[in-house]
């Protein structure tokens, strides 16, 4: 296999749809780094794994010897990113975009090579465009054209209101492409509309159109919807390392392989190996420890990795918790802090009463996370998985949701 070859295999893998893949083939073929983009707007302080997707492809990058942008929207961060919202996202302060893009560059240089990343903000060349050019912009487009987006066009026709500001939004994530003169840029599956801009604007500047590669949104722990810290089924990235390794250990062990593709950095030839062991009856359990290693061992150290495994062993294994049990997801009051512990061990169906959950609990029966519960007060925050059990052999996890 030709080198251009391998390096087209290693940019596939994971990847959702590369347009135009041709036009790719034509850039590495002239055997010079290329600008590789990705913009992140610091709407909140702590990323998740779910962001690592992205970030996982750009490192890929940079080992084929390309040049990474990390684009940190401090512009557009403050407009906030319609895609996919049924209503108009409020806008950030400059200090809250200033404080959150700090802990950004913080996070990200535990996979990226700071050698060969160059962070840029958009506020750099927005701010130097001013209001004529803003206009002068949004004169490339149509209406018509901007209700092509899903996302606007469902909200027109349900009578939502979307703002003009909005509208901006993939006008000016399409000129930041011009005014870093990317030769390709990464986004979500749901960024597409935006990442097709970018394109359509480099032409129209008299420059090669950049090639739109397109990751698709890694699910939450719960399987089903994408990671969302609004939701309560994330992974951050500084979460503490136990914290980290039992939420991974958690995920259902068909997930693990979504998990090892988007996230992991082993080789697709070793990961289908685990999946003909798994196969062949090893425990599948097994193979999820060595993804909890990896990726704590990436945020934390391999220490930290290997500490946190010996303690959820400690934890769970030797108190006999189940590797497979119910999950159920729950939402708290909007005027509550929490989920009441009766009202969740009923609802996960470990008691037939709440008045029962409150005999368990007087008996020392209950536990959560492993802990014996003594406080028929306690409620769970939103987050979790909680591996909620009752007595000695019933058990569900319960992820608390917003």
């Amino acid at each position: 296999m030709s080198n251009l070859e391998e390096s087209l295999e290693l940019i596939r893998r994971g990847s959702e749809e590369i347009l135009l893949e041709e036009e790719l083939r034509k850039k590495l073929a002239r055997g010079k780094p290329l600008r590789v983009k990705a913009g992140f707007d610091p709407t909140a302080p702590d990323l998740h794994l779910g962001h690592t997707v992205l970030i996982n492809k750009l490192r890929q990058f940079q080992d084929l010897g390309h040049e990474v942008y990390f684009l940190i929207g401090d512009f557009t961060g403050m407009i906030g990113d319609p895609t996919g919202k049924s209503k108009t996202r409020p806008t950030l302060t400059r200090e809250d975009v200033e404080r959150n893009a700090e802990t950004y560059k913080e996070q990200v240089f535990k996979i990226l090579d700071p050698e060969r990343t160059r962070v840029v903000f958009n506020s750099t060349w927005m701010n130097e465009l001013g209001a004529a050019g803003m206009v002068q912009l949004a004169s490339r487009q149509t209406v018509a054209r901007m209700l092509e987006r899903d996302d606007f066009s469902k909200r027109y026709k349900s009578g939502e209101p979307i703002a003009i500001h909005e509208f901006l939004y993939p006008l000016i994530q399409g000129w930041d492409s011009v005014a870093l003169r990317a030769d390709v840029e990464l986004g979500g599956t749901d960024q597409k509309f935006n990442l097709l801009m970018g394109r359509q604007l480099q032409e129209q500047e008299g420059m090669e159109p950049q090639v739109v590669l397109t990751m698709p949104i890694l699910e939450g722990l719960d399987g089903v919807q994408k990671m969302s810290k609004s939701l309560g089924n994330y992974i951050g990235v500084s979460e503490p390392p136990d914290e980290m390794f039992g939420k991974i250990m958690s995920i259902s062990d068909e997930l693990m392989w979504r998990y090892f593709e988007l996230l992991s950095f082993r080789t697709m030839a070793e990961i289908e190996g685990f999946r003909q062991e798994v196969a062949e009856g090893r425990n599948p359990r097994d193979i999820k420890f060595l993804l909890g290693e990896e990726l704590v061992a990436r945020f934390h150290g391999p220490a930290a990795a290997r500490r946190a495994r010996e303690n959820f062993v400690a934890r769970f294994q030797k108190g006999a918790v189940p590797d497979e049990m119910p999950e159920f997801t729950l939402s708290r009051a909007s005027s509550a802090e929490g989920v009441p512990i009766g009202h969740v061990l009923r609802e996960a169906g470990l008691v037939a009463s709440t008045s029962e959950a409150f005999r368990m609990i007087k008996q020392g029966a209950v536990r959560v996370d492993g802990e014996r519960v003594a406080d028929r007060t306690l409620e769970l925050p939103p987050g979790g998985p909680y591996v909620c059990q009752v007595g000695k052999r019933r058990f569900a996890r319960v992820i608390i949701t917003d």
